[in-house]
């Protein structure tokens, strides 16, 4: 493995499009993860909020929802609008999966929170979803929820954002490689994942 290449994956736990690139990704990451050092950032889609979701946001996200379903087949429960009280607000969900990072399960949490959010309609807006999905991982109640609610967690995510956005992405997911001390974007596939192995392996080559 070369150390100094690095594949940075860059994604927000309730970002719809990382659900819908969630198999494609897969399959690269198990393609790479021997050759290269695969890292997570956050990016952090939506600040924290209280304030309940404007209705003319939950229609176009419940569209956008059938658009990624129909174009990468990714199953979605349309029951979480009825059920939950949507917020935009995605930055405590980011906390949870940098959270789980310390212990090792950054990528066991992402993939809870995707299933809580789009497979059981639960909301990972809301601490007490996140401390749930915590123990579901067999993490400790209570130091999870101390962790999240530090300032040494939030000053975390606040570096990582201003991270991500020094790196040359347009939204997320975004795949970014690190070779030779400069910085690639790697064009997303959504349905073709040995196409961005391809052009991952092109900047390599």
């Amino acid at each position: 493995m070369n150390s100094s290449t690095q594949l940075i994956y860059v994604y927000d736990p309730m970002c719809s499009w990382c659900w819908g690139f969630k198999e494609c990704w897969q399959k690269i990451y198990a393609e790479l993860a021997s050759e290269l050092d695969i890292v997570y950032k956050v990016g952090g889609l939506a600040a924290d909020s209280d304030q309940p979701m404007p209705e003319n946001m939950q229609r176009f996200l419940q569209q956008t929802w059938q658009r990624i379903a129909a174009q990468t087949g990714a199953r979605f429960n349309f029951d979480f609008w009825k059920n939950c009280q949507p917020r935009r607000s995605t930055y405590p969900a980011c906390r949870a999966v940098i959270a789980a990072r310390q212990f090792d399960k950054e990528q066991a949490m992402l993939q809870t929170i995707q299933q809580g959010y789009y497979l059981q309609a639960q909301n990972p807006s809301d601490l007490s979803t996140l401390v749930s999905f915590a123990q579901q991982l067999n993490l400790d109640r209570d130091v999870f929820l101390a962790r999240m609610q530090s300032a040494e967690l939030e000053q975390q995510l606040q570096q990582e954002l201003a991270y991500v956005q020094q790196l040359p992405i347009q939204g997320f997911p975004s795949l970014v490689l690190r070779h030779q001390q400069q910085y690639h974007a790697i064009a997303v596939n959504y349905t073709d994942a040995d196409d961005v192995i391809n052009r991952i392996r092109a900047v390599l080559n």
